[in-house]
């Protein structure tokens, strides 16, 4: 008996959950971030934990992991679990290396897990805390919470700064692990693989569905559509008691006051509802065509610091392209964009761009982002929108509009607009960095990380708004699911010198690769040197005068067929011109029809005779 009491004892307590949270409420001085908030993380759950950019879910996790103490409630973790977070900005006085501040939690002699962590996720223990980047401190929090291997995880955003293949590692490594774990992150692939449930913050509610993120999305229109029936009813419930109160309450005063009352509730009810917030007003607007071929590059070899970047690396990026770039980090993704870019000379190998080209770029690093200037400053000094520093407006897309407006259409109320951009989260920062440039027009897009940190609504409309962009899209990233939905090409940098060009995304990538790197640069590369030791060099030919004087003046003859389009199509825009003036609109239709076939050939010679100067 005493055996068997033992036993269910155990029984009982093997089943406790590691975390409960009672009706716990947190306000930081103002409106509610939680209100009367339970939830309960138990033995062996792995949980996504998802919600808009500012609902709250980095303060929940805080909370959770009792850095953050609630106004009222209570937060109770199991008798002898352990549990670890990872921290996005973690404290790191008084280590000299990042080894050392991993392995401060572990027991004398069990340094070596660390080592074994470092390489899964590519970081050197050996490096000094004191020159580490943010992305080296962050990949320094997650080795230490990997090697002291609590029985409880809390991991927020923990694959930012991590390239496909140490993501791979992690993802792996959580696949099999026996603790619990809560995961906030934007990687759809990551959080697929992975979680079994979801907890989802909304409007200060936080809700639990035993799926994992899979059928979050399905789930989550479900709640929202059911929650907009329930809306509509309660409104048409209220239209009839108000048309019933001014038509028919003089007669029935006294009767009737409780309806009256019950009126009032319906609305105080509608009013007490919280509206969803909705998505940024996002959009990339082409501005003027750029030529057809976009870059031409041929024979790009380039060494940095001993290392070979690329060699021998040929790449026509067309109009409308969508070139994606992946590679472990430090294998030179950033550097061979600013060779296309020519913002960095190769050692050996040209560049042409074509002609037209508006680049505008977006840096991992937000260095574009002064981290002491305000929202509103950060708009108003930047030129390229026209802005002087002070003033109320900018200029967006060529229209003039003022500078708080437009941070509204990304999401950011008033208070936001006057405060530092250091008060900011990673997805807020993200957000404006994308409203900078999404006010002016450009034709070349270059994306470095964009993803980092944004919720899930803002990279579904980004992937819109990325198809729908009439310009063409260079795009460093190591979210696996973004990559499928925006890439049409795939450059695989894989170490070496080694660039190989695949078609579509990373599942597309890494269908067609099959096997390991070394088997795919066997297929490919050797193949290619091959024939082109086997193939003579053709001789170098020089243009004679009226070549040489073609090619001087086809930029101003393009040009000049760009603006006569661009007039012609404004004129066709006017949808009363067909009718009013049907001869009109047949003589600009077939004008613009002659002058866009004499684009495509002034293009095409002048890009001839650019090979043929060599």
């Amino acid at each position: 008996m005493r055996l068997a009491g033992w036993r269910s004892s155990w029984s009982l307590m093997a089943r406790a959950p590691h975390l409960q949270i009672s009706d716990i409420a947190l306000t930081f001085g103002g409106d509610p971030v939680f209100e009367d908030l339970s939830l309960v993380v138990q033995p062996g759950d792995r949980v996504a934990l998802v919600g808009r950019n500012g609902s709250g879910k980095s303060t929940l996790m805080k909370v959770m992991a009792g850095l953050i103490e609630p106004d009222q409630g209570a937060v109770v973790a199991a008798p002898g679990v352990s549990v670890g977070y990872m921290e996005q900005d973690p404290t790191m006085d008084g280590f000299m290396t990042l080894g050392e501040y991993a392995a401060s939690g572990l027991e004398p002699g069990e340094e070596y897990k660390v080592a074994i962590v470092a390489e899964g996720l590519k970081f050197d223990p050996e490096g000094a805390v004191a020159t580490a980047s943010g992305g080296e401190r962050r990949r320094a929090a997650l080795a230490k919470l990997m090697a002291e291997a609590p029985e409880l995880m809390l991991l927020d955003e923990p694959t930012n700064h991590l390239d496909i293949e140490a993501i791979a590692w992690l993802e792996a490594e959580l696949a099999q692990t026996r603790a619990a774990f809560v995961l906030i992150s934007h990687d759809r692939a990551f959080l697929r693989a992975l979680t079994r449930a979801t907890l989802w913050i909304d409007r200060g509610q936080v809700r639990r569905a035993e799926q994992g993120f899979d059928g979050f999305e399905d789930w989550r229109d479900k709640l929202w559509e059911e929650e907009d029936q329930q809306r509509h009813k309660l409104n048409r419930k209220i239209k009839a008691e108000a048309r019933w109160a001014v038509e028919g309450i003089s007669a029935r005063r006294k009767r009737n006051q409780g309806r009256v009352r019950a009126l009032q509730d319906l609305r105080a009810e509608r009013a007490a509802q919280i509206n969803r917030q909705g998505t940024a007003a996002m959009t990339f607007e082409g501005g003027q065509q750029s030529g057809r071929k976009v870059i031409e590059a041929t024979g790009l070899t380039k060494t940095f610091d001993g290392k070979t970047i690329v060699k021998d690396f040929d790449l026509t990026v067309q109009r409308g392209d969508r070139i994606a770039f992946v590679g472990p980090n430090g294998v030179g993704k950033t550097t061979l964009i600013k060779m296309l870019l020519d913002q960095v000379h190769p050692d050996a190998g040209t560049v042409k761009h074509g002609t037209n080209l508006d680049i505008a770029v977006f840096d991992q690093a937000r260095a574009q982002l002064d981290a002491d200037m305000s929202l509103w400053e950060n708009l108003a000094s930047d030129p390229a929108l026209g802005g002087s520093g002070k003033a109320d407006q900018i200029m967006v897309r060529g229209q003039p509009k003022h500078v708080v407006g437009y941070l509204k259409e990304f999401l950011f109320d008033d208070a936001q607009a006057r405060a530092p951009v250091r008060s900011l989260s990673g997805g807020e920062k993200a957000r404006l960095l994308l409203a900078r440039l999404m006010a002016r027009e450009s034709n070349l897009l270059v994306l470095d990380e964009p993803t980092n940190d944004l919720d899930i609504e803002t990279l579904d409309l980004l992937q819109d708004i990325l198809g729908e962009y009439d310009g063409t899209v260079l795009l460093v990233s190591h979210d696996r699911d973004f990559l499928d939905r925006v890439a049409t090409t795939t450059i695989a940098m894989e170490g070496n010198g080694q660039a190989v060009t695949y078609a579509g995304g990373w599942t597309d990538y890494r269908n067609q690769r099959g096997g390991d790197f070394v088997e795919a640069r066997e297929a490919t590369k050797p193949l290619a040197k091959k024939v082109e030791k086997a193939a003579p060099a053709a001789p170098k030919q020089k243009l004679s005068f009226t070549e040489k004087h073609r090619l001087d003046e086809l930029p101003g003859v393009i040009d000049k067929l760009t603006d006569e389009i661009g007039k012609l199509e404004t004129l066709l825009a006017d949808p009363d011109l067909f009718t009013a003036n049907p001869v009109k609109f047949q003589k600009a239709t077939d004008a613009l029809v002659d002058r866009q076939a004499a684009l495509a050939a002034a293009e095409d010679e002048w890009l001839t005779l650019e090979e043929k100067a060599g």
